[in-house]
């Protein structure tokens, strides 16, 4: 095992959309911050304050996705800090402080970003960039806690950089759905690759697309959801949709470009999720991450924008119905206890919230409106919770100045909500239960 040398300092400046660690130390159970007594946007919401567990401490690199199965926690790097973000780091999130078990060093890439682990608990899959070192580096997980390398896939259309790797089953086998960076005299391509043979990889299908990317994807049932930036959401029959659409050919079946906000710079979709709450199919979250105004470690923006797709059939019907919104700062990632009807969002410098999504997000009372017509969630009473919003700070030990939280994203498992937080490492939160 090895365990990287602790430095730390942080002065990045690049922006968000470049976007898409560490001690085996830790500190903690930290006292949860403040409840904030009115809501993100001036309603009178008063969302609970998520306690903080503990902290795996990360300083010497951007800590930057999060997957999870059982106590078993890994996270990637990202860009470069006092050392390069080409690592995954795999932690024992058993305790209350999540423990380093084992570091992986991908040598010959620039960064990693995203990082998941199979449905079945087998494989840990690892998205590489940029170009062109773009590749997928596939883990086997029999020892979870010292995942063994079995291959990294590169092929022509993976070179410019994967940003993202959603690791889906269509049925009953298991593929990776790569957002692949753009570069010049190369538009940004939505590449699928087949793990079923993850010694032996193959590409089954790939297309540019994207204004001016493709960044997140989203699978389900059948369906492929792209989030193409200022084209919006796409939604792609590949088994599901009753269009003769495969994973091997997806049929496209619709689009839906949700609202500028704030600066008026486009849609910037960013992420995805297609909510299954109250027995019903209804409502996309979708996230948007604006580059105006957006610095990494210090400020972001973007809106959560609440969109029905309730006549899937219809793709003309789709349409916004609501928004979700932090003043001043902006969202990253999801991840939905759909169980309980929340939605948790990681939010940058905004922290963790989490959102609740049980009925019909889009009908609600004149005064709960926006100004253009759409339900705003906060004034609804919908913003439940709070955690990692400006507390605790991560202690830069060269200078001794103090980072807040920048939240990257956010997993959950049976008894714990899991934070990435770029300036300080894993965040172990405890998960509302009502």
């Amino acid at each position: 095992m090895r365990r990287p040398t602790i430095l730390l300092t942080l002065v990045l400046t690049a922006t968000l959309a470049a976007c898409s660690s560490g001690d085996d130390g830790g500190s903690g159970t930290v006292e949860p911050p403040p409840t904030p007594g009115t809501g993100s946007n001036g309603g009178t919401s008063t969302p609970a304050a998520i306690a903080v567990v503990g902290q795996g401490v990360v300083t010497d690199r951007v800590t930057a996705e999060v997957t999870a199965r059982g106590q078993w926690v890994y996270t990637s790097s990202w860009g470069q800090r006092y050392a390069k973000g080409n690592v995954v780091y795999v932690w024992n999130g058993a305790g209350n402080v999540p423990v380093l078990t084992d570091t992986l060093i991908i040598d010959g890439v620039g960064t990693t970003g995203d990082v998941q682990v199979s449905d079945d608990g087998s494989l840990l899959v690892v998205a590489t960039e940029p170009r062109p070192e773009g590749s997928l580096v596939l883990y086997s997980l029999a020892d979870p806690a010292h995942p063994r390398f079995i291959t990294r896939y590169k092929t022509p259309n993976l070179a410019n950089g994967v940003h993202t790797a959603q690791v889906s089953r269509v049925n009953g086998k298991l593929y990776a759905f790569a957002a692949i960076d753009p570069a010049p005299g190369a538009p940004a391509r939505l590449t699928i690759v087949d793990l079923s043979n993850p010694s032996a990889p193959t590409e089954v299908w790939s297309q540019t697309m994207g204004q001016p990317f493709v960044h997140d994807t989203f699978v389900r049932d059948g369906l492929l959801f792209t989030a193409n930036w200022d084209e919006g959401v796409v939604v792609w029959d590949i088994g599901g949709g009753a269009r003769g659409g495969s994973v091997s050919a997806p049929v496209r079946m619709g689009n839906v470009v949700t609202r500028p906000s704030m600066s008026g710079q486009g849609a910037s979709v960013h992420n995805v999720w297609w909510l299954h709450t109250d027995g019903r199919k209804r409502f996309l979250a979708v996230g948007e991450e604006l580059t105006t105004g957006s610095t990494i470690g210090n400020s972001s923006a973007g809106d959560v924008h609440i969109v029905d797709i309730n006549d899937l059939a219809n793709p003309s019907s789709w349409r916004e119905v609501a928004v979700y919104r932090v003043t001043n700062s902006g969202t990253h990632n999801f991840v939905a206890d759909e169980a309980r009807g929340i939605l948790y969002a990681a939010y940058y410098d905004g922290g963790v919230r989490a959102i609740d999504v049980r009925g019909d997000l889009g009908t609600c009372t004149a005064a709960e409106k926006t100004t253009d017509g759409r339900c705003d969630l906060v004034k609804m009473g919908r913003e439940i919770g709070v955690a990692l919003a400006g507390s605790p700070r991560t202690r830069e030990p060269r200078t001794g100045q103090e980072a807040p939280p920048f939240v990257w994203g956010v997993e959950l498992t049976s008894d714990a909500l899991w934070a990435s937080d770029m300036m300080g490492g894993l965040f172990k939160l405890r998960p509302l239960t009502r």
